[in-house]
């Protein structure tokens, strides 16, 4: 079956370069962005009954732009004056960048992994005597913590945002070629807001392992993953199918 449409179960990128705008253009597409879930931010009330002092840390971890943001405003929310003493520690360029959003770079001590979370881990062994603060949502990978604790180190990790499920429902009576995942909550929203889906002539595409386990486990029938050898994106991995399937 040829592919005309594809629905991405996340925000529509800001950038004007992106690969789905080019695979949009290219194999004559139509791609909509509709994030199945979002970010809510949990309050300062909710930060202090965790037994987070913010003036207790010297060091900080950030996984993400969602991090940044929410431990900003935390601190802005608790009249909290960030100290330009403090060390920063990103999980990524991309982090350490949207960071300037907040600090001015030049003045502040910031650490950058190269992109994933165990290529940081020697930079914060080298500073092992400081107290470290991990901002993070209600959703953590179970694999972080564990791969702190084995530095032996001092560090806390503090809720600051929450990932939801997103209303759907104005998608009922909506059909999809092509529906793409991202992560496991993105397939827990699915189903809480339909939990009667049928996947039929739907194909299914997602990305990282514990995506399709999540898929799997649901009962789908997955179609195109990514990243592969092949295919080390996501956009990779559509093209491929696409022109796969809408030659026939």
């Amino acid at each position: 079956m040829k592919v005309k449409t594809i629905l991405i179960s996340q925000p529509e990128p800001k950038v004007e370069n992106s690969p789905y705008f080019e695979l949009e253009q290219k194999q004559k597409v139509k791609i909509d962005f509709i994030p199945f879930i979002h970010v809510e931010g949990a309050s300062s009330k909710e930060v202090r009954q965790q037994k987070i002092d913010l003036s207790q840390f010297t060091a900080i971890i950030l996984t993400s732009r969602n991090a940044v943001d929410h431990f900003f405003r935390i601190a802005e929310e608790l009249r909290f004056k960030v100290p330009d003493s403090l060390k920063y520690f990103c999980q990524s360029e991309a982090v350490a960048y949207y960071l300037q959003k907040y600090v001015v770079y030049r003045k502040r001590k910031i650490y950058v992994g190269k992109r994933t979370f165990p290529e940081l881990l020697p930079l914060i062994k080298k500073y092992k005597n400081e107290k470290f603060l991990l901002p993070s949502s209600d959703m953590l990978k179970p694999a972080i913590p564990k791969q702190l604790d084995k530095l032996k180190i001092t560090w806390t990790r503090g809720i600051f945002y929450r990932t939801v499920v997103s209303d759907l429902s104005h998608l009922k009576e909506v059909f999809y070629d092509v529906v793409v995942f991202f992560s496991p909550s993105g397939i827990k929203s699915l189903f809480e807001n339909f939990p009667d889906f049928e996947q039929k002539d739907t194909r299914i595409a997602v990305f990282g392992n514990s995506t399709i386990k999540a898929a799997k486990a649901h009962g789908l029938t997955v179609n195109i993953k990514a990243p592969t050898p092949e295919t080390p994106s996501m956009t990779m991995a559509l093209e491929r199918y696409i022109k796969e399937n809408n030659k026939k």
